[in-house]
């Protein structure tokens, strides 16, 4: 009777680690993963913004953020309409008239630069750590068949979450770099 409950549990603690990064990925994929995937590249460009004017953001705490800039939208599809469009944590301060190949992401556009490979970079990182953590206990206990003290995953969670923005930043430099280099 003790090994089928001991195997219920193990089977449990699986399921939780399936479950877990299910929903781990899910977040990533609703939240910051459009617009990192358009600040990344993937996918071809899907149109050309005309910079009327770019400006210092800031988000609702008053922080800034990065360069915003606003433009009129030129779609590469036909049928699409043109349409005004803000162009978040663009690359560098543009001048009236400039037209830069974009990605669209929930109705904004997006180019690589660091300090958006920085903002996205680290809101992917800060979101998915405690997720991981959270599986890697899991899995602890399943494979071990009993619950595990959880002390030196909160220690480990702690320490990934700095690591994420320490990496969101390299990262975010790294890139800045290049973008000014090439």
């Amino acid at each position: 009777m003790r090994a089928a409950v001991r195997r219920l549990g193990q089977g449990a603690a699986g399921a939780g680690v399936v479950v877990t990064l299910a929903v781990a990925g899910w977040l990533v994929w609703l939240l910051p993963g459009p617009q990192m995937a358009a600040v990344l590249g993937f996918g071809p460009v899907d149109g050309v913004v005309s910079i009327h004017r770019c400006y210092e953001a800031t988000d609702a705490e008053g922080y800034a953020t990065g360069t915003d800039c606003t433009g009129w939208y030129i779609p590469r599809r036909s049928g699409e309409p043109e349409r005004e469009i803000v162009l978040d944590t663009a690359g560098d301060d543009y001048r009236f008239g400039t037209h830069v190949e974009v990605r669209t992401a929930r109705g904004r556009a997006y180019e690589l630069s660091g300090s958006a490979v920085f903002n996205l970079g680290t809101a992917t990182g800060l979101l998915i750590v405690p997720f991981l953590t959270l599986a890697s206990w899991l899995f602890s206990c399943a494979r071990h068949g009993r619950v595990e003290d959880g002390e030196l995953y909160f220690l480990a969670a702690m320490g990934g979450l700095l690591a994420a923005i320490v990496l969101g930043a390299v990262a975010g430099m790294v890139v800045g770099i290049g973008t000014f280099v090439f």
